[in-house]
């Protein structure tokens, strides 16, 4: 084994909205006939957070905890709670702007018998707490009426780490937000920081030294 070469570590798939594809999946994802499913894509898209993490946040701590990924949403604190991650650690993350929006206005219908945002209307069994709802099926009809392909849920956080990089936050920025231990899991987005920071770079070159901006 010792002479075996070891390979080089795959950079990660880095698939992201463009701004044609974005409005076009928004607007999919509000026609659909499930009422879930627009408010889920934004709320995935403008913080980054994992699926599992989205789709299990309750309105107020449970009275017993879930296993796995969970959180608790604070709407007059414009923040989320997350008190299980897949690296084990709390995570606050920013509520605002058009994903508060979303959320303020599903509370105004929230079911009365379940905690969760996005509760499945499927009732348990005598005893068992109700689950998620489960949206891939609205979600693949989503991608086809936008006309998008090769590109799956996961791929929205990629997409809010790839905007946040073009909008000028550091890689410790981005693996904050995102809740990663490390920047190796965000060095994939490098590329799009550098090309912002060039262009800040070249913004300040001319103005102080003169030139086109």
């Amino acid at each position: 084994m010792r002479r075996v070469t070891k390979g080089k570590e795959s950079r990660g798939r880095v698939r992201f909205l463009s701004d044609e594809e974005r409005p076009r999946l928004l607007e999919a994802c509000k026609e659909s006939s499930n009422p879930f499913l627009y408010p889920v894509v934004v709320l995935a898209l403008s913080t980054g957070m994992r699926q599992a993490e989205v789709m299990n946040l309750y309105w107020r701590e449970p009275k017993t905890p879930p296993e796995g990924a969970w959180g608790v949403v604070d709407l007059d604190a414009g923040r989320i709670v997350l008190h299980q991650t897949k690296n084990g650690e709390r995570r606050l993350v920013p509520l605002v702007g058009h994903a508060l929006e979303c959320l303020r206005e599903l509370a105004k219908v929230r079911r009365i018998d379940s905690d969760l945002l996005f509760p499945s209307s499927n009732r348990p069994r005598a005893g068992g707490a109700i689950k998620p709802i489960d949206l891939r099926k609205p979600w693949e009809s989503a991608l086809a009426r936008a006309e998008i392909a090769d590109f799956h849920f996961h791929d929205l956080r990629h997409s809010a780490a790839s905007y946040l990089a073009m909008n000028g936050a550091s890689l410790a920025e981005i693996a904050d937000t995102l809740g990663h231990k490390t920047l190796a899991m965000v060095k994939r987005y490098s590329h799009l920081s550098e090309a912002h920071t060039a262009s800040v770079v070249a913004k300040m070159n001319a103005r102080i030294f003169g030139g086109a901006s």
